[in-house]
């Protein structure tokens, strides 16, 4: 029953049921349909993989230990944070999210202390998307009259 519970299907929510479908769809539409491969290939490959249920792809490192729920490390996440009490994951969530520079460089070293790190995702969301670089990547390259890969110019 461990591995029952441990797996992916046991711990996969409605919610990203739908994105993996919605993403399957638009890699079907890119790669069968050809209908804007650059675009969709990316967008659908990425929602699914933001969507496998306990990876924590998408997650930092303090959201990664926070999800872990071990009481070991959620408590000096809340000490780092300088939270006294708290009753569940969310009030820890949001003391990081709204944490002050010093708070917040605190929780991070105490989650990579234990072994969690940044998500696959999440670091390329950092370096890539809030950059502003990846976006005009995906959109630099097209397809010409004559079928031949040009750069848009």
């Amino acid at each position: 029953m461990s591995l029952w519970y441990d797996t992916g299907i046991y711990q996969i929510v409605p919610g990203q049921f739908v994105m993996v479908v919605v993403g399957l769809l638009l890699l079907y539409l890119a790669i069968n349909r050809k209908f804007e491969p650059l675009l969709l290939v990316p967008i659908g490959f990425g929602g699914i993989l933001a969507n496998i249920p306990g990876a924590g792809m998408a997650f930092s490192a303090v959201e990664n230990a926070i999800n872990s729920g071990d009481p070991e490390v959620l408590a000096e996440i809340a000490k780092s944070l300088g939270v006294a009490s708290w009753e569940a994951g969310k009030e820890l969530y949001h003391a990081y999210e709204t944490s002050a520079g010093a708070a917040h460089v605190a929780a991070v070293q105490v989650a990579g202390d234990h072994g969690f790190g940044n998500g696959m995702l999440y670091n390329f969301y950092t370096v890539a998307i809030a950059s502003g670089v990846a976006p005009l990547v995906i959109f630099m390259g097209r397809r010409g009259d004559d079928g031949f890969w040009s750069f848009a110019g």
